[in-house]
C-alpha cells in the first residue's frame, strides 16, 4: 500500500501484511501540555530541530520510570513539526528486524523520519537489536541522512543488568575492563547520542500535574486529597497517574 506522506503523518509497521499501515489520527498531545519534564523536552526539541534543518543529530533515547511523558514528548514532536515535514514510522521491538527493508523505502524520500519503538527492551540473546545498530551507524552503507531513531524503555542499557555481570570486569594494568556482558548491554545504548533520563515524579510535582488538568476546581484540599489517595492506589505518582485520575474525576468536580 503506497502512502501519501504528504498529509499521512505516521505508520505503524504490520508484520502480518508486511506493510506499513497509515495512521491519520495522531494522539493530539502538545509539547506545552507535558510538564515537569522541561529540561528532557528541550533537548529533544533542539535536536529534532537540527535534525530538520540537516544538522548535525543524534539518535534518542529517553529512559527511565514509567508514565513520565516518554513516548508522549514524542508525540507531541511529531504534532510541533508535521508542518516542517517530520514524519513518524513505529516499530514492534519484535519486529525490527524488518528494519532494514522499512528504511530502504524512506531513505529517498523527501521527509524527515523518526523510527520509533516504544517500550523498547532486549532479553540476553536476542539478535533483533543488531537491525537497529545497523540503522543507527551504518554498515557497508551510510546510515541515512533522513532517518533517525528516537526510542523509549524502562532500562537505560536496555537490557536486563545482572550483578553476575560486574563479577566479570577486571583490572589490568590498573585499568577495569567490563566483562563481555557489560559491553553487549553499552554497546546498543551507546548508539543513542542523546540520552534523556525520566525519574518518578514527587507529590508535589504530581499534584502540579493535577492543578493542571482541574483549573476550574476551587477546593484544591479535596483535590488533592483525592489524587494522593488515587496515586496510592496506583502504586505510584506519575503523569499517567494523573490522566487517570482526571478521567476518572472530571464529572466528579465537574
Amino acid at each position: 500500500m503506497s502512502i501519501d506522506w504528504q498529509t499521512t503523518p505516521a505508520a505503524i509497521w504490520r508484520r502480518h501484511r508486511n506493510a506499513l499501515r497509515p495512521v491519520k489520527q495522531i494522539d493530539p498531545v502538545r509539547l506545552d501540555q507535558l510538564l515537569e519534564v522541561e529540561p528532557q523536552k528541550q533537548k529533544l526539541v533542539t535536536n529534532t530541530e537540527r535534525f530538520l534543518r540537516g544538522q548535525p543529530s543524534n539518535n534518542a533515547l529517553l529512559w527511565g520510570a514509567r508514565g513520565t511523558g516518554k513516548s508522549s514528548l514524542i508525540k507531541a514532536i511529531l504534532n510541533t513539526y508535521f508542518d516542517q515535514g517530520l514524519r513518524i514510522v513505529e516499530v514492534d521491538r519484535d519486529d525490527l528486524l524488518y528494519l532494514p527493508e522499512i528504511v530502504d523505502d524512506l531513505r529517498d524520500l523527501d521527509y524527515r523520519f523518526i523510527i520509533f519503538s516504544d517500550d523498547l527492551s532486549f532479553e540476553r540473546g536476542e539478535g533483533t537489536y543488531k537491525a537497529l545498530k545497523s540503522v543507527m551507524e551504518g554498515s557497508i552503507e551510510s546510515p541515512p541522512e533522513n532517518i533517525k531513531v528516537y526510542a523509549t524503555s524502562n532500562r537505560r542499557h536496555l537490557m536486563p543488568e545482572y550483578m553476575a555481570d560486574n563479577q566479570q570486569a577486571q583490572v589490568v594494568d590498573g585499568e577495569l575492563h567490563p566483562g563481555e556482558a557489560i559491553e553487549e548491554q553499552v554497546s546498543l545504548s551507546d548508539r543513542f547520542g542523546l540520552w534523556l533520563s525520566f525519574y518518578p515524579f514527587n507529590q508535589d510535582a504530581y499534584l502540579h500535574l493535577v492543578d493542571a488538568l482541574f483549573p476550574q476546581v476551587e477546593d484544591r484540599g479535596e483535590l488533592h486529597k483525592l489524587a494522593i489517595r488515587f496515586a496510592l492506589g496506583k502504586g505510584g505518582r506519575s503523569g499517567r497517574a494523573a490522566q487517570h485520575f482526571y478521567n476518572a474525576y472530571s464529572d466528579y468536580f465537574g
